[in-house]
């Protein structure tokens, strides 16, 4: 898209208008000027949560976009799920009122930090966020922080603190991580994922390696090395590197892992092949470790105290979706994960696996179509670990359904690895399914980034009825 240049500074503009305000990082960038003393107002499709929490902080939200909503602003931010023929974005161009995205937006209001922690990767951006953001808030540390989820203890996803540090997720999707300016990059994984914009793995990994050049010279990343196509991306880097890992060597290497009957883990930590220290995780899966050991060492680069980091990892919960117990019923078991990708439901069943139940039931709902067409194959040998899996329609999200694939498409292939399998269009006809014949000790996980939580909350209902 074609916009006005906006410039480098946000300071000039005090009346900004946000289209899609009720996403989750809109609505935290929206939150952050706000704080700012900018007059903020916004749109969004819909009324949420978010789009009533931001009303009642003053912000003037509309449910539905509207030309006139823009009359008067000095600027206009919006998301990449915006298109040219938004009317909003149209009369901005139209009154050639300055213009930038969600990442441009972001990337300026960097520039008031002194340190910015960039956490990213395909898979664990938030959970490992959220973990670095509450060491450091025990640790009195104070920043400002901008997750992809919501955290109980900030109350949201957002949080304006007093110090110089930032500390925020950084999503690849459409290389919008170049616009950031990091001072530490912590890059989780690199995988096949976004392939509605990426080309193939190289050019993913291509836009990793731009990333690593986002950061000044003193700069750091921090790395999972026992992913081979994160240490291929920091093998061309000159900024100092920080390695964690499991298998190989590492700078921060976790052995001696215990699981307990519940699936936390507890591991020792070599630091630079000297004993550390012995963590231990309310959080369950072997994915999590690596999410802790991604926080440790960044942590520890940033002078937290050792005890600090120990004592909140302990104590440390997930944020909402994230392997999220949600109801308990009849003996049996809710939960709720954002795992939307073949590598994330193959980590979520495995710590499931680890969990007490007798059953586990996977219900699906895969999120766009462009992802879910990209990875079929994938998708269709992520499901080994359940005894029960529920496929529904795909999740549309910001696409528009071509007709190239089907959830009943993936289905027969899921069938086809020797897995039971069904698929189910509605989601109270998937409730009622799976409520009439799940037994106490089972354990229900509902997975995927769209609105597939509703299941849970039917079968909770319908449980509930049953007692």
């Amino acid at each position: 898209m074609k916009h006005a240049n906006p410039g480098s500074d946000l300071s000039p503009y005090d009346k900004i208008h946000m289209i899609g305000i009720g996403g989750i990082g809109m609505s935290a960038i929206a939150e952050l000027l706000l704080s700012s003393g900018k007059k903020i107002s916004g749109s969004d499709i819909n009324s949420s949560e978010i789009t009533k929490k931001l009303a009642k902080k003053g912000i003037e939200v509309f449910i539905g976009h509207s030309a006139e909503h823009i009359k008067g602003m000095d600027l206009v931010i919006y998301t990449s799920a915006v298109h040219a023929d938004n009317p909003e974005y149209a009369k901005a161009m139209e009154l050639n009122i300055p213009t930038m995205d969600r990442a441009e937006a972001l990337g300026l209001l960097m520039k008031n930090f002194k340190e910015i922690i960039a956490v990213s990767g395909a898979h664990g951006k938030t959970t490992t966020t959220s973990m670095i953001s509450m060491i450091f808030e025990d640790s009195g540390v104070d920043p400002t922080i901008l997750v992809g989820g919501m955290i109980e203890e900030i109350s949201g996803n957002v949080k304006v603190g007093k110090n110089d540090y930032m500390i925020t997720e950084a999503c690849e999707y459409k290389e919008n991580f170049l616009k950031f300016h990091p001072t530490i990059e912590i890059i989780l994984n690199v995988d096949e994922d976004h392939l509605d914009y990426f080309r193939d793995l190289k050019h993913i990994m291509e836009a990793f390696g731009k990333f690593t050049e986002c950061l000044p010279k003193r700069g750091t990343i921090v790395a999972n090395f026992d992913d081979y196509n994160v240490r291929v991306v920091c093998a061309d880097s000159d900024k100092k590197t920080i390695s964690y890992g499991i298998n190989g060597d590492a700078d921060y290497k976790a052995i001696n892992i215990v699981y307990t009957d519940n699936g936390t883990p507890s591991f020792e930590v070599l630091k630079g092949g000297q004993p550390y220290c012995r963590f231990e995780l309310s959080v369950p899966g072997k994915h999590n470790i690596y999410n802790a050991l991604a926080a440790i060492a960044a942590c520890d680069a940033c002078g937290i105290e050792t005890d600090a980091i120990q004592k909140r990892l302990k104590s440390f919960h997930s944020p909402k979706r994230r392997f999220e117990i949600k109801h308990k019923m009849n003996g049996i078991t809710i939960i709720d994960d954002y795992a939307h990708h073949p590598s994330e439901i193959k980590a979520t069943l495995e710590a499931a696996g680890r969990y007490p139940h007798r059953k586990i039931w996977s219900i699906f709902q895969p999120h766009t179509f462009s992802r879910t067409k990209a990875l079929l194959s994938d998708f269709s040998s992520s499901f080994g670990k359940a005894d029960r899996v529920v496929i529904t329609d795909i999740y549309a999200a910001r696409e528009e359904d071509s007709g190239q694939v089907h959830s009943n498409e993936l289905a027969n292939l899921v069938k086809e690895e020797g897995v039971d399998v069904k698929y189910i269009s509605s989601f109270e006809d998937a409730a009622k399914h799976v409520a009439s014949i799940a037994e106490p000790g089972d354990l229900i996980i509902t997975m995927g980034a769209g609105d597939v939580y509703i299941i849970g909350d039917l079968i909770a209902k319908i449980l509930e009825t049953q007692k």
